[in-house]
């Protein structure tokens, strides 16, 4: 059954409706894989219509109890669009509203976490290092940002845009990770290969100097990288594939 089949509330809209059941069960993903960190950390998306508005997880919720009706609808200010039970976390839009402010349609989804592995290489002065098979395909793709505190000041929202570029993944130095993409299985998609380069870059640190690999290669990775081809999904295949995984464990993230 496709996950738009379920019966949505009257007062949402057919396309908002999917957007929440498909955001929701990456929240339910994100827990599955242990991306979690207790109440915090964010992924939002932008509603599909002319209205700048987006979908943030409510802040006190864990992920596993995301729904698509508790989502949270905000406007690029953060202010809450119609009712909710519970608020945002304000770390959590202070860069979020920025990059899908003037990212355009290539910011749709921004997407933080503070996975052991991504916060730790975010901690090493030598960043994100393109020796194993995953961060090959992030070549040329990795931005940084120096660490100024907790992400609760408007200023620094601008400042981080600044530091990511044209990069569509953004390292908070001595903090985590941001992804950005253009829609939600983009997204996901890096957020999988940056967690998978920084696992691998954590477990080969202890064997010594790692095997570097050429330039050219290197670029040759990331122009063949499915995660990057619209033709094999950019993602898609991965994501559904993710959402089935947890709909068999719990499917209450459809509501």
């Amino acid at each position: 059954m496709s996950i738009s089949a379920f019966e949505k509330p009257k007062h949402i809209g057919e396309e908002e409706w999917t957007t929440r059941v498909r955001l929701a069960a990456t929240y339910r993903i994100f827990a599955h894989f242990g991306w979690d960190e207790s109440i915090y950390n964010h992924i939002s998306l932008r509603v599909p219509g002319p209205d700048d508005h987006f979908l943030i997880n409510p802040f006190g919720l864990h992920y596993s109890e995301v729904c698509a009706s508790n989502l949270v609808k905000v406007d690029l200010d953060g202010n809450i669009i119609g009712n909710s039970d519970w608020p945002i976390n304000p770390a959590g839009f202070t860069f979020h509203s920025a990059i899908h402010k003037y990212r355009g349609e290539a910011g749709n989804c921004v997407m933080h976490v503070h996975t052991t592995p991504t916060a730790a290489v975010c901690c090493a002065e030598e960043g994100l290092s393109f020796a194993n098979f995953y961060s090959a395909q992030l070549y040329g793709k990795i931005a940084y940002h120096d660490f100024e505190g907790i992400t609760i000041y408007d200023d620094e929202g601008q400042r981080i845009l600044d530091s990511a570029g044209d990069c569509p993944v953004l390292m908070l130095r001595n903090h985590g990770p941001v992804v950005i993409g253009g829609n939600l299985a983009q997204a996901f998609s890096l957020m999988w290969l940056v967690n998978r380069a920084c696992e691998i870059q954590i477990a080969a640190a202890p064997l010594g100097k790692q095997r570097q690999i050429p330039a050219d290669i290197l670029e040759k990775c990331v122009r063949d990288s499915l995660n990057f081809n619209p033709k094999f999904g950019a993602g898609e295949d991965a994501l559904m594939a993710m959402i089935r995984l947890v709909e068999r464990d719990d499917p209450s993230f459809r509501y």
